[in-house]
């Protein structure tokens, strides 16, 4: 799905300068995560193709660059406070373990969709976790009365200055492990990974051509630009969970970014996802969730065309092993489930 043209007039809510001032500020506390190229994915699209390992980060994704970041940027009477936020969970775990890190209260608020493996672990980094609805819209009203009640900070799963200027440390990272890289492939869902990693990438390389992939079973972003305006879809179980959840119908910067800054969108069905997570696991032995798994599942199903040296983000690995354990069996080479989605 292509974007119209960029308007002349446009500018980013974000800009380079604040994801420097970002990196100033988490360096210490994230990873710098591996970039390493994939001879299959190379052999089969005729071009150099690299895979960033962020499911490597140190609470399995991308999630705790932003998190850090925007704790960090918090005045001293707002930590005292306490920060809540919901999450679909990586959000979530991210969040709490920054707050920790920080001495900071934190609560969590998730539909009853996210996974157990990922409520168990945001309870394991010491928030408190709130259950609520079946959608991340039912389980906001939850995170907006404790704002209201208790005065806690919300710090949002992607639309936000400061979460959005952490997530673009990524696209510092891979210009500088691999300055001839062309074209990105990154997860979209809320946008704001998408979003802070374009502005990065953008502002070192114009010409990037930054593709986003989501699932079909409730694409929101997708769905959102699309209608040319923030738009409200069914939240649908999937494979990749993390990119449940709208987009806010009050969205006042990913929408934007997206709109401006990203290419084409792409979609994976459930199928497709499950080959990524398969590859992932015997090609490249790595461990990713169904969310960290869909740039891949998008070149497998050929519906990314490689023409210069590409990137695919691996952006989590928080799924759970049982589930992971069904889909590698399932898929291993040389089976027919693998070999009818080759």
């Amino acid at each position: 799905m292509p974007n119209k043209p960029q308007e002349s007039t446009w500018r980013s809510p974000i800009v380079l300068a604040d994801i420097l001032a970002a990196r100033k500020r988490i360096g210490a506390k994230v990873l710098r995560t591996p970039l390493v190229q994939s001879s299959y994915l190379s052999q089969a699209s005729g071009q150099p193709v690299w895979l960033k390992l962020e499911q490597q980060q140190r609470t399995g994704s991308f999630k705790l660059r932003g998190a850090s970041n925007a704790v960090a940027c918090l005045p001293e009477e707002a930590k005292a406070r306490g920060v809540v936020g919901v999450s679909t969970g990586n959000h979530g775990r991210g969040l709490a373990h920054a707050a920790s890190a920080a001495g900071v209260a934190c609560s969590i608020c998730m539909s009853s969709l996210v996974p157990a493996n990922k409520v168990a672990a945001i309870r394991e980094e010491g928030a408190d976790v709130r259950i609520v609805g079946r959608s991340q819209d039912e389980a906001q009203v939850e995170v907006d009365r404790l704002v209201a009640e208790q005065g806690m900070t919300m710090l949002p799963p992607f639309d936000h200055p400061d979460i959005i200027a952490g997530q673009g440390t990524l696209g510092l990272e891979i210009m500088e492990q691999l300055p001839q890289a062309g074209t990105f492939v990154i997860q979209l869902s809320g946008g704001g990974l998408i979003s802070g990693m374009a502005v990065a990438l953008r502002a070192i390389n114009p010409t990037a051509r930054i593709i986003g992939v989501s699932m079909e079973r409730g694409a929101a972003m997708y769905e959102s630009q699309r209608m040319g305006k923030p738009t409200r879809v069914e939240e649908m179980e999937t494979l990749a969970d993390s990119l449940g959840g709208g987009i806010g119908s009050d969205n006042r910067y990913t929408f934007g970014i997206v709109r401006e800054l990203v290419d084409e969108i792409v979609l994976v069905d459930e199928a497709e996802i499950a080959t990524g997570i398969a590859h992932a696991y015997w090609q490249e032995r790595q461990i990713v969730e169904g969310a960290g798994a869909v740039t891949m599942a998008a070149l497998l199903a050929g519906k990314i065309n490689v023409t210069e040296p590409t990137v695919l983000l691996l952006s989590g690995a928080n799924i759970d092993l049982d589930l992971h354990h069904r889909i590698i069996t399932d898929h291993r080479p040389g089976s027919s489930a693998e070999g009818n989605q080759a």
